[in-house]
């Protein structure tokens, strides 16, 4: 591996961050995160903000019969379009 990677400016390196971090890959293993200071404080300031918003939302689940509500409204949906314009034959 060249030192490329390790020798990106920060803004660089932070440009690539959310990029990084959708692909899943482990942003700590980074050679520029591991060699700055001020990335690995930015963040540790990110996970802190990004917890705060899951506490401020918690991921509700929805009732199960919603599936079944959603699924009657597509098929009187359905109905009515292969009824016609009007709904009649």
């Amino acid at each position: 591996m060249t030192d490329d990677r390790k020798n990106l400016s920060c803004a660089a390196f932070q440009a690539q961050l959310p990029e990084l971090i959708g692909s899943g890959e482990n942003v700590a293993s980074h050679p520029h995160f591991q060699s700055c200071e001020l990335c690995r404080a930015l963040l540790a300031d990110l996970e802190t903000i990004a917890e705060a918003a899951r506490q401020l939302f918690p991921i509700v689940e929805p009732p199960d019969e919603l599936w079944e509500q959603i699924e009657s409204a597509i098929k009187n949906e359905d109905g009515r379009t292969d009824s016609g314009p009007t709904g009649q034959d």
